[in-house]
């Protein structure tokens, strides 16, 4: 016992280090544990004994990431996914899955292990790409929108694939989804769907006054419809996925998901640390061509699929772009699935170290790809002409404004543009504001306000914008290189302006008056001004702080119906 703990120990350890040197690469973790596995494996170093034991654990990862899936999987969220999402998202794993099987064709692949690699090229990372959405806070941009949208087709896609995978069990001939087992399997699933509209909402409302019994609760009910399907004759990762979905209509759902995560990414840690113990080298070098082939497969192929599609829709180049970005890795539904090929005996190892390598290859690349999107697209814009239609107006363009000259212009309308364009429409400036949200520009232009949906990072915009009679530009944007660009580009057009930006650091804000900004706001400051000036202003007078207590929550009130929310970390 104390050698399997010491083992566990070190293995930890060694994922800890390796974690921390991908985190500081700009990489996600999962690559980190990964490498991990490949470090402790027999190939390496050979520090692994106690694989059997890890495989529980591991499994057990796979059912709480499964679970946490379905957890996010509300029923409601497929009438909102929209045309496009639905377009590229099938669109997509069908070129892929098309082209993957004909490539593993030629690569001398079987039948069942072209289909096993190919479905796993198909899918992307939601997890990846929910963070590094996240992280540069893209997620209510356009194109964030659209690629959760697709990553959410995906998703349901790969469930269904789950679904048949496990109902092959052992065999790989249609002839075993007898139809006893459909019925089965069609009957508990619709009736744990009725129990999660009618029964479960209730029963999590009552058991969320008490935090613990809600999460054990949450985790006993994924247990005990994984190991329910799992005795039913399909596999508890579809038993897991289902008990999520059943959970997704109960209003508690977030709180569950934020407990479970922490769990989630230990057990999945274990997870990718045996998937990374067990890539085989000697497979890798027999394989080597069709590693570097599907990865290309996906790291261009799919971008370019959905540039294609998102282009034939109508939406311009820069929007395809960063959202084809979104697709250029492999999931982590793409290693469940090889997994679960080779624990039927569908397929052998080697497909696995193959998925890995591509896994590892992609993900690593993709992630700089996303990081750096904008500055990638500055590059390509010229090359990327021919995914736009110039048939047809652009869904994307987003112009609520006539063609005139501003005294103002405006990047980023939410929380502190809210207050500046509330003070330049009352001393009767002309204004037009921009920003990369779409709901925020169309909210706007109902109100009668110009507005234009756009990125001040995309050179195109800057240059389609006139801003020869403008007398200042006002950035809320609180990224320094956006605020840079910004200000070389248009101190060249007038000289004249002035520049107002934002930032959160102080060296920030001394490198953007050294780069010519007019006037620098530093948020975190102006907080501890303004409430030194009521105190100034009132002194100890209750009277005094009561009616600014009154008018600062109509305030709040009206931001809070426009749909702003104050920013959880300094990004915002």
């Amino acid at each position: 016992m104390e050698s399997i703990f010491i083992e566990f120990s070190l293995l930890i350890i060694i994922a800890l280090i390796v974690s921390a040197a991908a985190r500081a690469l700009k990489q996600p973790l999962i690559i980190g544990y990964i490498v991990a596995g490949i470090l402790v494996s027999p190939s390496v170093f050979n520090l692994l004994k106690s694989s059997d034991n890890l495989s529980v654990l591991s499994q057990l990862g796979v059912a709480v990431l499964l679970f946490m899936v379905g957890l996010h999987l509300n029923p409601k969220i497929i009438k909102e996914v929209g045309k496009v999402a639905l377009i590229t998202g099938i669109g997509q794993i069908l070129f892929t899955f098309v082209l993957g099987f004909l490539i593993s064709h030629l690569l001398g692949f079987g039948f069942i292990e072209g289909a096993y690699i190919s479905l796993a090229l198909a899918f992307s990372s939601t997890i990846i790409i929910m963070k590094l959405l996240s992280d540069k806070g893209d997620v209510a941009t356009l194109y964030g929108k659209i690629s959760i949208g697709f990553l959410i087709v995906q998703d349901l896609v790969a469930i269904l694939a789950l679904m048949i995978v496990s109902s092959l069990g052992e065999g790989v001939n249609l002839s075993s989804l007898a139809m006893q087992k459909i019925v089965i399997g069609a009957g508990l699933t619709a009736s744990l769907l009725l129990i999660g509209i009618y029964i479960l909402p209730r029963l999590t409302k009552t058991l969320a006054n008490n935090q613990e019994l809600l999460l054990l609760f949450s985790i006993g009910w994924a247990m005990a419809l994984a190991s329910l399907f799992d005795l039913s004759g399909f596999s508890i990762e579809i038993g897991a996925l289902l008990a999520g979905i059943t959970l997704s209509s109960s209003p508690y759902r977030y709180e569950i998901g934020i407990k479970m995560t922490p769990l989630r990414d230990f057990f999945l840690l274990i997870f990718f640390l045996l998937l990374g113990s067990q890539l085989s080298f000697g497979d890798i070098g027999n394989h080597i061509w069709a590693v570097i082939i599907f990865s290309l497969v996906v790291f261009v192929g799919n971008p370019l699929i959905v540039m294609f599609l998102m282009g034939r829709i109508g939406y311009t180049k820069r929007t395809g772009f960063l959202a084809g970005l979104t697709v250029s890795q492999i999931s982590e539904f793409s290693f469940i699935l090889v997994a679960l090929g080779i624990s039927y005996g569908h397929i052998g190892s080697e497909i696995l170290s193959i998925t890995t390598m591509v896994g590892l290859i992609t993900m690593a690349g993709s992630s700089y790809g996303i990081i750096y999107s904008r500055s990638l697209y500055n590059f390509f814009a010229d090359w990327l002409r021919i995914f736009e239609r110039k048939d047809m107006r652009k869904l994307d363009e987003g112009k609520y404004h006539v063609e005139e000259n501003y005294d103002v212009m405006l990047f980023g309308h939410n929380r502190i543009g809210f207050d500046l364009l509330r003070s330049l429409k009352s001393l009767k400036k002309k204004v037009l504001v921009v920003d990369f949200n779409p709901d925020i520009v169309l909210q706007l232009a109902r109100r009668g306000i110009d507005a234009r949906y756009g990125d001040a990072n995309d050179i195109e915009l800057l240059e389609d914008l006139d801003f020869s009679e403008t007398k200042m530009i006002i950035s809320t944007i609180p990224e320094i290189s956006t605020n840079l660009l910004l200000i070389r580009k248009l101190e060249r057009v007038n000289r004249n302006m002035i520049f107002i930006v934002i930032a959160h650091q102080i060296d920030e804000a001394i490198k953007l008056y050294d780069a010519g900004a007019t006037y620098v706001i530093l948020p975190h400051f102006l907080g501890g001004v303004h409430t030194a000036s009521l105190i100034e202003k009132h002194g100890m007078r209750l009277g005094g702080f009561m009616k600014e207590k009154m008018k600062h929550r109509k305030e709040l009130m009206l931001r809070k119906k426009e749909g702003q929310k104050h920013p959880s970390h300094e990004r915002g």
